[in-house]
């Protein structure tokens, strides 16, 4: 019997060859399907607390770097106005994300450069360290606060490009909110539920450590392994009694929802709220434990926050 031709035996090996590429993608859905319980990546949300309907949606690894940058602002002494410079900043730099390439050298999440003096490459590579040099370079500025975002943004970064730092302003503005305690119970996220299967499980050694990496060794957060929880006091500070001890509480609690899909956290509470992994869209509910204006001290009270690992 003659062999086919050459055209056809290449269609027919590109028609082999197709249906292999349509075989793969199934068997790597239908495994990651398995390994996540049918759940997509989770994703995080954050909600406007004036009631005009503004959101901003992105996902669990973005929470995770928006919650470091405004954590290391927050614990210099930095404003809120000076987080929401930090992360329109980013948002524009990186899309908030920590990544190994840029322009010539650039690097991270703020596309600091080696070569210009902002750190070594693992430094830079560090979102804590990033974002304290970032702000080491911001509060140097005199006058920052007052001036336009993305005068402010431009004096630190020295960008080729820079009015492209003003279209993140509302969405910085959110961020800062919810990440800083301003706007209680504004930031939520899906996280993984429990039964998702073994990477739930948590360790909450893991989790006070992150706490201290961007808050400061001063936060003192109690790990308890064998509850598998982490407490978190929340000390009062200068705004008078109650109210900053208020707003502290809900820049620990949102940095944990932040971070739940990294440290695998089923369950945050605080002031008498309630978020869990999974559980209605990842929104916060009431307890009954007690209210936000509940005097600190008191049992689901404002005294400190709980975060609770996967077992």
């Amino acid at each position: 019997m003659p062999e086919p031709p050459v055209p056809f035996r290449r269609a027919r090996l590109l028609r082999l060859g197709a249906a292999a590429v349509v075989l793969l993608a199934v068997a790597t859905y239908v495994a990651v399907q398995y390994a996540t319980g049918g759940r997509t990546a989770p994703r995080c949300t954050v909600v406007s607390a004036n009631g005009d309907g503004a959101r901003y949606e992105f996902t669990a690894q973005q929470a995770v770097n928006a919650a470091t940058i405004s954590a290391v602002g927050t614990s210099r002494g930095m404003p809120e106005r000076a987080v929401t410079i930090a992360l329109a900043t980013a948002l524009q730099e990186s899309g908030l994300r920590n990544i190994k390439y840029g322009d010539r050298d650039s690097l991270g999440l703020f596309q600091q450069r080696p070569s210009k003096g902002w750190g070594t490459e693992k430094q830079i590579m560090d979102p804590a360290y990033a974002s304290a040099r970032f702000y080491e370079h911001l509060e140097k500025i005199p006058g920052y606060s007052r001036l336009p975002l993305t005068v402010a943004a431009q004096r630190v970064q020295r960008s080729g490009y820079p009015q492209a730092y003003a279209k993140h302003e509302p969405d910085a503005t959110l961020l800062s909110a919810a990440l800083t305690g301003r706007a209680a119970a504004s930031l939520t996220c899906e996280g993984r539920p429990s039964g998702a299967g073994a990477a739930r499980t948590g360790d909450p050694a893991r989790v006070r450590d992150a706490l201290v990496r961007d808050f400061g060794k001063d936060l003192a957060p109690v790990a308890d392994r064998g509850q598998h929880s982490v407490r978190v006091p929340v000390a009062r500070t200068m705004d008078g009694a109650g109210g900053g001890t208020q707003k502290r509480g809900w820049e620990l609690a949102q940095w944990a929802v932040a971070n739940s899909a990294a440290l695998r956290i089923e369950r945050v509470s605080y002031a008498g709220r309630e978020w869990t992994a999974g559980g209605s869209g990842g929104a916060w509910h009431r307890t009954g434990a007690g209210g936000d204006g509940e005097a600190a001290g008191a049992p689901g009270g404002a005294a400190e926050v709980r975060i609770v690992t996967g077992q």
